[in-house]
Protein backbone atom coordinates (compact mmCIF):
# COMPACT_ATOMS: atom_id res chain seq x y z
CA UNK A 1 0.00 0.00 0.00
CA UNK A 2 1.47 3.10 -0.67
CA UNK A 3 0.73 6.37 1.41
CA UNK A 4 1.78 10.08 0.98
CA UNK A 5 3.23 11.43 4.34
CA UNK A 6 2.31 15.18 4.04
CA UNK A 7 -1.15 16.93 3.42
CA UNK A 8 -1.67 19.10 0.32
CA UNK A 9 -0.42 22.39 1.12
CA UNK A 10 -3.00 25.30 2.11
CA UNK A 11 -2.83 28.21 -0.75
CA UNK A 12 -2.04 31.25 0.78
CA UNK A 13 -1.66 35.06 -0.80
CA UNK A 14 1.18 37.42 -0.85
CA UNK A 15 -0.74 39.36 2.00
CA UNK A 16 -1.31 36.75 4.23
CA UNK A 17 0.23 37.15 7.74
CA UNK A 18 1.37 34.65 10.49
CA UNK A 19 -1.65 35.38 12.92
CA UNK A 20 -4.27 34.63 9.66
CA UNK A 21 -3.00 31.26 9.91
CA UNK A 22 -5.45 29.27 12.34
CA UNK A 23 -3.11 26.51 13.07
CA UNK A 24 0.09 26.13 14.92
CA UNK A 25 1.75 23.63 12.23
CA UNK A 26 1.22 23.64 8.93
CA UNK A 27 2.17 23.77 5.30
CA UNK A 28 1.14 26.42 2.80
CA UNK A 29 1.80 27.34 -0.40
CA UNK A 30 3.11 30.81 -1.48
CA UNK A 31 1.96 32.21 -4.70
CA UNK A 32 4.53 32.99 -7.65
CA UNK A 33 5.37 37.00 -7.45
CA UNK A 34 5.01 37.92 -3.90
CA UNK A 35 8.51 39.65 -4.41
CA UNK A 36 6.51 42.84 -6.31
CA UNK A 37 4.13 43.23 -3.52
CA UNK A 38 4.84 45.67 -0.61
CA UNK A 39 4.74 43.33 2.33
CA UNK A 40 5.08 44.10 5.87
CA UNK A 41 8.10 41.45 7.59
CA UNK A 42 9.66 42.01 11.05
CA UNK A 43 12.40 40.35 12.19
CA UNK A 44 15.39 37.94 10.84
CA UNK A 45 13.79 34.68 11.95
CA UNK A 46 11.80 33.84 13.74
CA UNK A 47 9.27 36.55 12.22
CA UNK A 48 6.56 38.12 14.63
CA UNK A 49 3.23 36.60 13.64
CA UNK A 50 2.18 40.23 11.83
CA UNK A 51 4.11 39.54 9.24
CA UNK A 52 3.76 38.59 5.53
CA UNK A 53 4.15 34.80 5.48
CA UNK A 54 5.43 34.67 2.26
CA UNK A 55 7.26 38.03 2.22
CA UNK A 56 9.36 35.87 5.23
CA UNK A 57 9.35 33.19 3.26
CA UNK A 58 11.60 34.97 0.74
CA UNK A 59 13.47 36.70 2.99
CA UNK A 60 14.80 33.89 4.82
CA UNK A 61 15.24 31.94 1.18
CA UNK A 62 12.88 28.97 2.11
CA UNK A 63 10.85 30.01 -1.19
CA UNK A 64 11.69 32.09 -4.18
CA UNK A 65 10.22 34.63 -6.44
CA UNK A 66 8.34 31.89 -8.24
CA UNK A 67 6.31 30.79 -5.05
CA UNK A 68 6.45 27.10 -3.57
CA UNK A 69 5.21 25.35 -0.62
CA UNK A 70 6.66 25.53 2.99
CA UNK A 71 6.64 24.94 6.43
CA UNK A 72 5.15 27.52 8.70
CA UNK A 73 5.68 26.86 12.87
CA UNK A 74 4.05 29.13 15.51
CA UNK A 75 6.71 29.83 17.88
CA UNK A 76 6.61 31.98 21.10
CA UNK A 77 6.96 35.57 20.78
CA UNK A 78 10.22 37.41 21.42
CA UNK A 79 10.72 41.23 23.25
CA UNK A 80 12.76 42.40 20.20
CA UNK A 81 12.81 41.49 16.05
CA UNK A 82 15.86 42.52 14.68
CA UNK A 83 16.10 43.52 10.95
CA UNK A 84 17.96 42.45 8.22
CA UNK A 85 18.06 43.00 4.46
CA UNK A 86 17.81 39.47 2.72
CA UNK A 87 17.21 38.10 -0.83
CA UNK A 88 15.51 41.60 -1.88
CA UNK A 89 13.35 41.66 1.11
CA UNK A 90 13.82 44.63 3.99
CA UNK A 91 12.54 43.20 7.06
CA UNK A 92 11.94 45.68 9.73
CA UNK A 93 12.66 45.68 13.98
CA UNK A 94 10.40 45.57 16.22
CA UNK A 95 10.61 45.72 19.92
CA UNK A 96 8.00 43.29 20.97
CA UNK A 97 5.56 41.00 19.81
CA UNK A 98 3.43 38.45 21.88
CA UNK A 99 3.48 35.33 19.01
CA UNK A 100 6.10 34.84 15.91
CA UNK A 101 6.83 32.05 13.70
CA UNK A 102 9.54 29.99 11.78
CA UNK A 103 9.62 28.75 8.67
CA UNK A 104 11.49 25.94 6.66
CA UNK A 105 10.96 23.99 4.18
CA UNK A 106 8.71 20.92 4.30
CA UNK A 107 10.10 17.30 4.47
CA UNK A 108 7.64 15.42 2.26
CA UNK A 109 6.36 17.33 -0.60
CA UNK A 110 3.30 16.36 -2.38
CA UNK A 111 3.69 14.87 -5.71
CA UNK A 112 0.99 17.31 -6.96
CA UNK A 113 3.72 20.09 -5.77
CA UNK A 114 6.91 18.49 -6.84
CA UNK A 115 9.16 15.98 -9.49
CA UNK A 116 9.77 13.92 -6.68
CA UNK A 117 7.88 10.58 -7.91
CA UNK A 118 9.18 8.38 -4.75
CA UNK A 119 6.98 6.51 -2.77
CA UNK A 120 7.10 5.21 1.00
CA UNK A 121 5.59 1.71 1.95
CA UNK A 122 4.13 1.25 5.60
CA UNK A 123 3.20 -2.28 6.99
CA UNK A 124 -0.04 -3.16 6.78
CA UNK A 125 -0.58 -3.68 10.06
CA UNK A 126 0.54 -0.34 11.37
CA UNK A 127 -1.88 1.07 9.23
CA UNK A 128 -4.78 -0.49 10.27
CA UNK A 129 -3.41 0.04 13.97
CA UNK A 130 -3.70 3.20 13.29
CA UNK A 131 -7.16 3.25 12.11
CA UNK A 132 -8.61 2.70 14.96
CA UNK A 133 -7.66 5.65 16.50
CA UNK A 134 -10.79 7.90 17.17
CA UNK A 135 -10.20 11.09 15.26
CA UNK A 136 -9.81 14.08 17.71
CA UNK A 137 -11.77 17.30 16.31
CA UNK A 138 -10.01 20.27 18.19
CA UNK A 139 -12.36 23.01 18.67
CA UNK A 140 -11.84 26.56 16.94
CA UNK A 141 -13.16 29.71 18.86
CA UNK A 142 -14.57 31.42 15.71
CA UNK A 143 -15.47 34.85 17.80
CA UNK A 144 -18.72 36.36 18.13
CA UNK A 145 -19.89 37.73 14.46
CA UNK A 146 -22.11 40.33 16.25
CA UNK A 147 -19.44 42.34 17.72
CA UNK A 148 -17.14 43.59 14.59
CA UNK A 149 -15.12 45.79 16.67
CA UNK A 150 -11.29 46.87 16.07
CA UNK A 151 -10.50 47.26 19.84
CA UNK A 152 -7.40 49.44 21.52
CA UNK A 153 -7.41 49.27 25.03
CA UNK A 154 -5.06 51.43 26.84
CA UNK A 155 -3.58 49.91 29.86
CA UNK A 156 -2.86 52.00 32.90
CA UNK A 157 0.77 51.11 33.95
CA UNK A 158 1.75 54.21 36.07
CA UNK A 159 2.81 54.34 39.14
CA UNK A 160 -0.43 55.21 40.84
CA UNK A 161 -1.60 51.55 40.19
CA UNK A 162 1.24 49.18 42.11
CA UNK A 163 2.02 46.20 41.38
CA UNK A 164 -0.80 44.91 43.39
CA UNK A 165 -3.69 46.89 41.19
CA UNK A 166 -2.20 46.35 38.39
CA UNK A 167 -2.61 42.65 38.76
CA UNK A 168 -5.93 43.30 39.12
CA UNK A 169 -5.85 45.28 35.90
CA UNK A 170 -4.96 42.13 33.80
CA UNK A 171 -7.17 40.07 35.75
CA UNK A 172 -10.27 42.58 34.65
CA UNK A 173 -8.01 42.28 31.05
CA UNK A 174 -8.49 38.84 30.53
CA UNK A 175 -11.86 38.18 31.54
CA UNK A 176 -12.94 41.25 29.38
CA UNK A 177 -11.28 39.59 26.09
CA UNK A 178 -13.06 36.28 26.82
CA UNK A 179 -16.25 37.80 27.65
CA UNK A 180 -15.80 40.07 23.65
CA UNK A 181 -15.21 36.60 22.10
CA UNK A 182 -11.99 37.31 20.54
CA UNK A 183 -11.69 35.67 17.32
CA UNK A 184 -11.61 35.72 13.18
CA UNK A 185 -15.08 36.12 13.07
CA UNK A 186 -15.65 38.64 16.35
CA UNK A 187 -13.77 41.56 17.55
CA UNK A 188 -9.95 42.06 17.21
CA UNK A 189 -8.03 43.43 20.28
CA UNK A 190 -5.10 44.93 20.93
CA UNK A 191 -2.70 46.15 23.64
CA UNK A 192 -0.89 49.84 24.47
CA UNK A 193 0.26 50.96 27.77
CA UNK A 194 0.58 54.24 30.17
CA UNK A 195 3.53 55.67 31.41
CA UNK A 196 5.93 58.13 31.05
CA UNK A 197 5.90 56.66 26.99
CA UNK A 198 3.20 55.19 25.72
CA UNK A 199 4.19 51.19 24.45
CA UNK A 200 2.36 48.95 22.21
CA UNK A 201 2.05 45.53 23.59
CA UNK A 202 0.26 43.70 20.98
CA UNK A 203 -1.29 44.83 17.83
CA UNK A 204 -5.28 43.66 16.82
CA UNK A 205 -5.17 40.37 17.15
CA UNK A 206 -8.14 37.49 16.28
CA UNK A 207 -6.50 35.14 19.09
CA UNK A 208 -7.99 34.84 22.24
CA UNK A 209 -4.69 32.59 23.52
CA UNK A 210 -1.89 34.97 21.86
CA UNK A 211 -4.16 37.57 23.38
CA UNK A 212 -4.23 35.97 27.36
CA UNK A 213 -0.22 35.55 26.92
CA UNK A 214 0.27 38.91 25.89
CA UNK A 215 -1.56 40.11 29.09
CA UNK A 216 0.53 38.03 31.18
CA UNK A 217 3.46 39.29 29.89
CA UNK A 218 3.14 42.86 30.03
CA UNK A 219 5.56 44.40 32.42
CA UNK A 220 4.39 47.11 34.78
CA UNK A 221 6.25 49.84 33.53
CA UNK A 222 4.98 52.89 36.55
CA UNK A 223 6.02 56.54 35.84
CA UNK A 224 3.39 59.32 34.89
CA UNK A 225 -0.31 58.90 33.78
CA UNK A 226 0.27 59.95 30.32
CA UNK A 227 -2.95 58.86 29.08
CA UNK A 228 -3.13 61.79 26.29
CA UNK A 229 -0.41 60.90 25.02
CA UNK A 230 -1.16 57.14 24.98
CA UNK A 231 -4.57 58.01 22.86
CA UNK A 232 -2.59 59.95 20.66
CA UNK A 233 -0.02 56.92 19.92
CA UNK A 234 -2.95 54.65 19.48
CA UNK A 235 -5.16 56.82 17.24
CA UNK A 236 -1.85 57.61 14.65
CA UNK A 237 -0.38 54.40 14.23
CA UNK A 238 -2.47 51.17 15.83
CA UNK A 239 -5.54 51.38 12.93
CA UNK A 240 -3.05 51.25 10.12
CA UNK A 241 -3.66 48.72 6.91
CA UNK A 242 -0.29 47.55 7.77
CA UNK A 243 -1.19 45.66 10.78
CA UNK A 244 -4.23 44.29 8.75
CA UNK A 245 -6.90 46.57 10.14
CA UNK A 246 -10.13 45.50 8.57
CA UNK A 247 -11.73 48.28 6.14
CA UNK A 248 -15.93 49.53 7.64
CA UNK A 249 -15.41 47.74 10.89
CA UNK A 250 -16.11 50.40 13.62
CA UNK A 251 -12.81 51.13 14.96
CA UNK A 252 -12.60 51.43 19.08
CA UNK A 253 -10.41 52.71 21.98
CA UNK A 254 -11.10 51.52 25.51
CA UNK A 255 -8.71 53.76 27.91
CA UNK A 256 -8.37 52.51 31.87
CA UNK A 257 -7.71 54.82 34.00
CA UNK A 258 -6.95 54.78 37.89
CA UNK A 259 -7.05 58.10 39.65
CA UNK A 260 -6.35 60.93 37.09
CA UNK A 261 -4.29 61.75 33.86
CA UNK A 262 -0.87 63.34 34.28
CA UNK A 263 -1.46 65.31 31.10
CA UNK A 264 -4.45 66.82 28.62
CA UNK A 265 -6.77 64.00 26.89
CA UNK A 266 -8.34 66.92 24.88
CA UNK A 267 -6.46 67.05 21.89
CA UNK A 268 -5.71 63.57 21.85
CA UNK A 269 -9.85 62.73 21.87
CA UNK A 270 -9.93 65.17 19.38
CA UNK A 271 -8.09 63.26 17.30
CA UNK A 272 -9.28 59.81 18.11
CA UNK A 273 -13.07 61.27 16.56
CA UNK A 274 -11.67 62.91 13.74
CA UNK A 275 -10.27 59.69 12.83
CA UNK A 276 -13.47 57.67 13.49
CA UNK A 277 -12.94 55.85 17.01
CA UNK A 278 -14.63 55.67 19.34
CA UNK A 279 -13.09 56.12 23.39
CA UNK A 280 -14.70 54.51 26.17
CA UNK A 281 -13.56 55.49 28.85
CA UNK A 282 -13.31 53.22 32.53
CA UNK A 283 -12.21 55.01 34.96
CA UNK A 284 -11.23 53.51 38.50
CA UNK A 285 -11.19 55.51 42.23
CA UNK A 286 -12.03 58.85 41.05
CA UNK A 287 -9.88 61.54 43.25
CA UNK A 288 -10.83 62.04 47.01
CA UNK A 289 -11.53 65.77 47.85
CA UNK A 290 -8.24 66.56 49.13
CA UNK A 291 -6.48 64.98 45.89
CA UNK A 292 -8.83 67.43 43.97
CA UNK A 293 -6.17 70.16 43.70
CA UNK A 294 -4.10 68.18 41.75
CA UNK A 295 -6.45 67.54 38.98
CA UNK A 296 -5.37 69.20 35.98
CA UNK A 297 -8.59 69.31 34.61
CA UNK A 298 -11.82 68.14 36.05
CA UNK A 299 -13.55 67.68 33.07
CA UNK A 300 -11.01 65.05 31.41
CA UNK A 301 -13.45 62.37 31.62
CA UNK A 302 -16.09 64.49 29.73
CA UNK A 303 -13.34 65.62 26.88
CA UNK A 304 -11.63 62.05 26.10
CA UNK A 305 -14.81 59.91 25.64
CA UNK A 306 -16.38 59.98 21.69
CA UNK A 307 -19.85 61.72 23.29
CA UNK A 308 -20.59 62.78 27.02
CA UNK A 309 -23.76 61.21 27.05
CA UNK A 310 -23.11 58.50 29.92
CA UNK A 311 -23.17 55.72 27.38
CA UNK A 312 -18.90 56.05 26.89
CA UNK A 313 -18.06 56.17 30.29
CA UNK A 314 -17.95 54.25 33.62
CA UNK A 315 -16.71 54.92 36.87
CA UNK A 316 -15.96 52.06 39.04
CA UNK A 317 -14.93 52.42 42.84
CA UNK A 318 -11.88 50.20 43.15
CA UNK A 319 -10.24 47.51 40.33
CA UNK A 320 -11.55 44.89 42.94
CA UNK A 321 -15.12 44.95 41.37
CA UNK A 322 -14.26 45.91 37.45
CA UNK A 323 -15.00 42.38 36.98
CA UNK A 324 -18.63 43.11 38.11
CA UNK A 325 -18.87 45.35 34.72
CA UNK A 326 -17.22 43.30 32.18
CA UNK A 327 -20.14 42.33 30.76
CA UNK A 328 -22.17 46.10 31.19
CA UNK A 329 -18.98 46.75 29.06
CA UNK A 330 -18.96 44.25 27.01
CA UNK A 331 -22.38 45.29 25.91
CA UNK A 332 -21.41 48.85 25.48
CA UNK A 333 -18.70 48.27 22.82
CA UNK A 334 -20.49 45.87 20.34
CA UNK A 335 -23.46 48.11 20.92
CA UNK A 336 -24.74 49.60 17.51
CA UNK A 337 -24.94 52.94 19.26
CA UNK A 338 -21.24 52.52 19.99
CA UNK A 339 -20.67 52.68 15.57
CA UNK A 340 -22.42 55.74 15.51
CA UNK A 341 -19.44 58.04 16.58
CA UNK A 342 -16.80 56.05 14.84
CA UNK A 343 -18.99 57.29 11.61
CA UNK A 344 -17.09 59.09 9.07
CA UNK A 345 -17.26 60.74 5.78
CA UNK A 346 -15.16 57.74 4.29
CA UNK A 347 -16.69 54.78 5.62
CA UNK A 348 -20.52 55.80 6.44
CA UNK A 349 -21.89 57.62 2.89
CA UNK A 350 -24.41 56.21 0.20
CA UNK A 351 -23.42 57.59 -3.50
CA UNK A 352 -24.92 57.55 -6.29
CA UNK A 353 -23.22 58.38 -9.97
CA UNK A 354 -25.97 59.51 -12.31
CA UNK A 355 -23.75 59.45 -16.01
CA UNK A 356 -24.85 61.48 -18.84
CA UNK A 357 -24.22 59.05 -21.93
CA UNK A 358 -26.08 61.02 -24.61
CA UNK A 359 -24.64 61.32 -27.94
CA UNK A 360 -22.97 65.05 -27.03
CA UNK A 361 -20.34 63.20 -25.29
CA UNK A 362 -18.82 60.73 -27.13
CA UNK A 363 -17.04 57.39 -26.36
CA UNK A 364 -13.67 59.34 -25.60
CA UNK A 365 -15.21 61.85 -23.24
CA UNK A 366 -17.41 59.17 -21.65
CA UNK A 367 -13.97 57.22 -20.70
CA UNK A 368 -12.61 60.84 -19.13
CA UNK A 369 -16.22 60.50 -17.33
CA UNK A 370 -15.33 57.24 -15.60
CA UNK A 371 -12.23 58.16 -14.46
CA UNK A 372 -13.00 61.13 -12.67
CA UNK A 373 -16.19 59.30 -10.60
CA UNK A 374 -13.31 56.07 -10.50
CA UNK A 375 -10.98 58.85 -8.83
CA UNK A 376 -14.16 59.77 -6.38
CA UNK A 377 -14.83 55.86 -5.14
CA UNK A 378 -11.16 55.35 -4.98
CA UNK A 379 -11.16 58.02 -1.45
CA UNK A 380 -13.62 56.21 -0.09
CA UNK A 381 -13.82 52.46 2.18
CA UNK A 382 -16.19 50.48 0.38
CA UNK A 383 -17.55 47.38 2.14
CA UNK A 384 -20.65 45.88 3.58
CA UNK A 385 -20.54 47.75 6.82
CA UNK A 386 -18.82 50.69 5.11
CA UNK A 387 -19.64 53.48 2.40
CA UNK A 388 -21.35 51.96 -0.90
CA UNK A 389 -21.54 53.14 -4.63
CA UNK A 390 -24.12 53.03 -7.35
CA UNK A 391 -24.06 53.70 -10.70
CA UNK A 392 -26.83 54.99 -13.39
CA UNK A 393 -26.54 55.95 -16.44
CA UNK A 394 -29.21 58.13 -18.60
CA UNK A 395 -29.79 59.33 -21.80
CA UNK A 396 -33.59 59.55 -22.62
CA UNK A 397 -33.56 56.25 -20.56
CA UNK A 398 -32.56 54.87 -17.32
CA UNK A 399 -29.97 51.87 -16.41
CA UNK A 400 -28.98 51.11 -13.34
CA UNK A 401 -25.49 49.69 -13.96
CA UNK A 402 -24.76 48.69 -10.61
CA UNK A 403 -26.76 49.36 -7.18
CA UNK A 404 -25.69 49.91 -4.25
CA UNK A 405 -25.11 46.58 -2.34
CA UNK A 406 -24.23 45.19 -5.60
CA UNK A 407 -20.42 46.02 -5.06
CA UNK A 408 -19.07 45.65 -1.47
CA UNK A 409 -15.52 46.70 -2.54
CA UNK A 410 -13.70 49.53 -3.45
CA UNK A 411 -11.78 47.10 -6.11
CA UNK A 412 -15.48 45.59 -7.52
CA UNK A 413 -16.29 49.30 -7.73
CA UNK A 414 -13.33 50.42 -9.90
CA UNK A 415 -13.82 47.05 -11.97
CA UNK A 416 -17.66 48.03 -12.55
CA UNK A 417 -16.63 51.63 -13.54
CA UNK A 418 -14.41 50.29 -16.00
CA UNK A 419 -17.28 47.74 -17.72
CA UNK A 420 -19.69 50.32 -18.12
CA UNK A 421 -20.52 51.08 -21.85
CA UNK A 422 -21.64 54.10 -23.39
CA UNK A 423 -25.52 54.21 -24.42
CA UNK A 424 -25.28 57.38 -26.78
CA UNK A 425 -28.70 58.96 -26.60
CA UNK A 426 -30.54 61.98 -25.78
CA UNK A 427 -30.51 63.92 -22.50
CA UNK A 428 -33.60 64.00 -20.11
CA UNK A 429 -31.41 64.45 -16.79
CA UNK A 430 -34.91 65.43 -14.84
CA UNK A 431 -36.24 62.01 -15.56
CA UNK A 432 -33.00 60.65 -14.45
CA UNK A 433 -33.13 62.12 -10.90
CA UNK A 434 -36.85 60.97 -10.53
CA UNK A 435 -35.37 57.57 -11.10
CA UNK A 436 -32.38 57.59 -9.05
CA UNK A 437 -34.66 58.47 -6.12
CA UNK A 438 -37.13 56.39 -6.62
CA UNK A 439 -34.75 53.28 -7.51
CA UNK A 440 -31.26 53.38 -6.43
CA UNK A 441 -31.67 54.80 -3.01
CA UNK A 442 -34.63 53.42 -2.24
CA UNK A 443 -33.34 50.56 -0.26
CA UNK A 444 -32.36 49.48 3.23
CA UNK A 445 -28.89 50.39 3.23
CA UNK A 446 -28.48 53.27 6.12
CA UNK A 447 -26.20 56.22 6.02
CA UNK A 448 -26.10 59.60 4.12
CA UNK A 449 -27.17 59.60 0.98
CA UNK A 450 -25.13 61.90 -2.50
CA UNK A 451 -25.69 62.35 -5.63
CA UNK A 452 -23.03 63.44 -8.03
CA UNK A 453 -24.64 64.41 -11.25
CA UNK A 454 -22.39 64.53 -14.67
CA UNK A 455 -23.76 66.17 -17.73
CA UNK A 456 -22.17 67.56 -21.00
CA UNK A 457 -25.35 69.67 -22.04
CA UNK A 458 -29.01 71.27 -21.12
CA UNK A 459 -31.62 68.64 -20.23
CA UNK A 460 -34.78 68.79 -22.87
CA UNK A 461 -37.01 68.11 -19.47
CA UNK A 462 -37.95 69.88 -16.10
CA UNK A 463 -34.87 69.23 -13.98
CA UNK A 464 -35.76 71.53 -10.75
CA UNK A 465 -38.67 69.72 -9.42
CA UNK A 466 -37.05 66.33 -9.71
CA UNK A 467 -34.23 68.09 -8.03
CA UNK A 468 -36.00 69.60 -4.97
CA UNK A 469 -37.95 66.06 -4.75
CA UNK A 470 -34.58 64.33 -4.32
CA UNK A 471 -33.11 66.67 -1.36
CA UNK A 472 -36.89 66.40 0.57
CA UNK A 473 -36.12 62.92 0.67
CA UNK A 474 -32.30 63.49 1.93
CA UNK A 475 -30.24 63.15 -1.08
CA UNK A 476 -27.86 65.54 -1.22
CA UNK A 477 -27.15 66.54 -4.93
CA UNK A 478 -23.85 68.28 -6.81
CA UNK A 479 -23.98 68.51 -10.30
CA UNK A 480 -20.73 68.58 -12.22
CA UNK A 481 -21.06 70.16 -15.62
CA UNK A 482 -18.87 69.96 -18.85
CA UNK A 483 -18.71 71.91 -22.12
CA UNK A 484 -22.35 73.38 -22.94
CA UNK A 485 -23.58 72.33 -19.63
CA UNK A 486 -25.77 75.68 -18.57
CA UNK A 487 -24.49 77.35 -15.18
CA UNK A 488 -28.27 77.49 -14.48
CA UNK A 489 -28.97 74.41 -14.95
CA UNK A 490 -26.20 73.05 -12.51
CA UNK A 491 -27.44 75.23 -9.95
CA UNK A 492 -31.12 74.63 -10.37
CA UNK A 493 -30.11 70.69 -9.35
CA UNK A 494 -27.47 71.43 -6.70
CA UNK A 495 -28.24 71.36 -2.94
CA UNK A 496 -26.93 74.75 -1.01
CA UNK A 497 -24.49 76.11 -0.71
CA UNK A 498 -24.05 76.04 -4.64
CA UNK A 499 -20.14 77.38 -4.56
CA UNK A 500 -19.55 73.94 -2.82
CA UNK A 501 -22.04 71.03 -4.70
CA UNK A 502 -21.76 72.78 -8.07
CA UNK A 503 -18.56 72.12 -10.62
CA UNK A 504 -18.16 73.11 -13.57
CA UNK A 505 -15.33 72.47 -16.58
CA UNK A 506 -14.71 73.57 -20.13
CA UNK A 507 -12.85 70.42 -21.47
CA UNK A 508 -14.16 66.90 -20.19
CA UNK A 509 -9.63 66.99 -19.13
CA UNK A 510 -10.29 69.09 -16.70
CA UNK A 511 -12.49 66.40 -14.88
CA UNK A 512 -9.30 65.13 -13.38
CA UNK A 513 -8.86 68.33 -10.95
CA UNK A 514 -11.93 68.23 -9.00
CA UNK A 515 -12.28 64.38 -7.24
CA UNK A 516 -11.09 65.88 -4.10
CA UNK A 517 -12.36 69.03 -4.18
CA UNK A 518 -16.06 66.75 -4.57
CA UNK A 519 -14.64 63.85 -1.60
CA UNK A 520 -13.89 67.56 0.67
CA UNK A 521 -17.18 68.60 0.05
CA UNK A 522 -18.94 65.33 1.12
CA UNK A 523 -16.94 65.43 4.22
CA UNK A 524 -17.88 68.83 4.86
CA UNK A 525 -21.84 68.32 4.35
CA UNK A 526 -21.35 65.18 6.61
CA UNK A 527 -19.65 66.42 9.29
CA UNK A 528 -21.80 69.68 9.47
CA UNK A 529 -25.09 67.41 9.77
CA UNK A 530 -23.07 64.95 12.26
Amino acid sequence: MVVMLSCFPSPITCLTRGADLLEGNQVVLCPPGCAHWRMSVFGTGPYASISNVCGAAIHSGAVGASGGPLQVSRVLGRRSFRSSNSNGVQSQSLSLWTSSFSLSKPVDIPLEMSSNTSTIELPIKKLAKKALKKPTVKKTIKGNPECQVELAVVVDSSRNLGQRRYGLQKNFLSKLVSALKVGPSGPRVGLVQTGDTPRTEAYLSNSTKLLMLAIKEMPYLGGDTNTGKAMQHAAEGFFLAEWGVRRGHPRVMLVLLDGWPSDDLEQAAGLARDSGINVFLLSVAKPTPEELPQVQDLDYAKKAVCKDNGFFSLSVPSWFSTTKHVRSLTQRICSPNAVLCSRTCLNSVNIGFLIDGSSSVGEVNFRLVLDFLTAIAQSFDISDVGSRIGAVQFTYEQRIEFGLSDYLSKEEVVAGLSKINYMNGGTATGEAINYVTNNLFQSSVPGRNFLIIVTDGQSYDDISGPAQNAQKHGITVFSVGVAWAPLEDLKAMASQPYDRHTYFSREFSGLKAFPQDVVRAICQDFTSNN
